[in-house]
This record gives structure tokens, sequence and C-alpha cells, in this order.
């Protein structure tokens, strides 16, 4: 009797045996694919959030896109992290928000039906930005745009080539940048006076500490807050809640600092990891 009702016990875990395994693996969270756009910075940007999402545990890998909103109607990508002014740009050319609220506002409006916008970093922007000599911030009398657009008819921009920039400041329209390789060229020329004011971004890592980067108080220039995108009805509380919190730790200067890491080098996935590491989430 003992023997028979070992015989059927075994033949019963045998027979659960494929059931139950099919549902330990069933039970293992699915990893998201987040998109990152060509370029260091989104890169960096991709390896933020899917370590956000690891950290709260869901499985997370990287893949590089075309980095436009576009990429998550497809289902290739479930996060799709950038800055809210380009976004904006894409999918409204003809938008006028210059204001970082009121730009993510307009972005949330003009999003395609399936996709949703996170929280935006309110601290953390890398929208384009002015730079000139403290000379020149002395003759146009301020450290803000405002002074550019009292002297707007002295300005003279450079950019580094394949930079877009505003084609007009306020009511200040400019006249077409002179292009240079890089960087180094490029605010070479601003202290040999070749240019009196050079084009860059608030996070550029490169801008020299001797110079000065004009502030845009007023929101001449529209904002570009780093802000993640998803596929509607894809992710849970939890996951949602993992790439909200990014908006809570990051700022310019610790954006500027991890896009400098990058640039010397290092591993944009291990630079986030610390990010998160030194600044960690929930907190």
């Amino acid at each position: 009797m003992r023997r028979t009702l070992a015989s059927a016990l075994l033949t019963m875990l045998t027979l659960l045996a494929p059931v139950l395994g099919g549902c330990a693996a069933n039970s293992a969270p699915a990893v998201l694919t987040v998109g990152a756009g060509q370029g260091p910075e989104s890169a960096l940007l991709g390896h933020l959030y899917a370590a956000a999402l690891r950290y709260y545990g869901t499985p997370a890998a990287v893949t590089e896109t075309d980095g436009v909103p576009s990429v998550l109607d497809s289902g290739s990508v479930t996060v799709l992290p950038g800055f809210t002014g380009r976004f904006l740009t894409e999918l409204n050319p003809n938008a006028t928000a210059r204001a970082d609220e009121q730009v993510y506002r307009d972005l949330v409006s003009a999003l395609p039906e399936g996709v949703a916008a996170g929280d935006y970093t309110m601290s953390a922007q890398d929208k384009p930005a002015l730079v000139v000599t403290e000379a020149t911030a002395t003759a146009w009398g301020g450290t803000d745009l405002s002074a550019l657009r009292r002297n707007c008819a002295q300005a003279r921009p450079g950019a580094v080539k394949a930079m877009r920039v505003p084609a007009v400041v306020g009511s200040c329209t400019l006249p077409k940048a002179l292009v240079f390789p890089d960087d180094k060229s490029l605010f070479a020329a601003l202290r040999a006076g070749k240019i009196n004011a050079a084009w860059s971004t608030t996070a550029d890592p490169a801008i020299p500490s001797d110079l000065t980067v004009l502030a845009d108080k007023t929101s001449l220039i529209r904002g570009d807050n780093v802000v993640p995108l998803y596929r509607r009805n894809t992710l849970d509380e939890r996951q949602i809640l993992a790439l909200n919190e990014i908006a809570g730790v990051l700022d310019t200067g610790s954006l500027a600092d991890m896009r400098r890491q990058v640039a010397e080098g290092k591993d944009p996935g291990a630079v986030a990891d610390a990010f998160l590491q030194a600044n960690p989430l929930g907190h």
C-alpha cells in the first residue's frame, strides 16, 4: 500500500514538474527596453532611467534608437528619456511655449495616443545657452539674456557645427552663427574676439570656468528639461515611480558632471549606476 501511494505521488510530481517550472519561468519579470538616441548624452540618460528601473527591481536594458517619440509607437522600446523642448519641437514645430512648465504641458498635450510622460526634472536642463567673456558681460551691462536683447545689434555669435541654435532670442534676431569644428576652437575664438557670444548648452561640461553663461531668468529660450516618455498601459505603479523619482535627484550640475565623465571615456552605464548609488531614490 505504501509503495503504491509513493508511486502515485512520484507520478503526480513528475506530471506537475513542467507546469510548476513553467509558472516559475513566467513569474520572472520581463526586461524593459529603454531607448537612447544617438550621442553620449542620450546614452547616459538611457542608462540613468534603466538604472532607476533596476533600482526598484525591474530588469532593464538600453538600446540605441533615433531618439524621437515615434519609436514608442512601434513597441520596440517601452521607455524613451529625452528633453521636453526637443520632444515638443519634434511633435509640434509650431509650438511657442518657452517656460519650463508650459513646455512640459504643451508636450503632454502633443503626445500621440498611447504615449505618456513621466515627471520632468525641474532642476535639470540642457537647453541652448550663450557664453560670453567677462569683458563682454560688463560692456553689455549684465549677465542675463536681457543684456543680449539690449545689445542685439552688437552680437556676433558662434557655434559648433551641427548644433541647432535659436535664430531669435526674445525680440533679438541674431545673425547666422559662425561655425567652428569643436568646443575648443569655439571658445578660443570667443577669447580672441572673433565672436563675442558662443552658443553652448546649460549642461555642457566643456564651458571654461573663466567664461560667463548668460542666465535666462525670463525664459527667452525654450526650456529643455529631462523627461521620460513611455508606452501607456505597459508599466506598473512601481515602474512609473522609478522613472518619476529621477526628477527628485537630478540637477543641471550633476548632469554636466556625468557628461564630463562620459566625455573622458567612462562607460555611461557605470556613470549612471554610480550616480544613483550616491543619490539613492526614495529618500
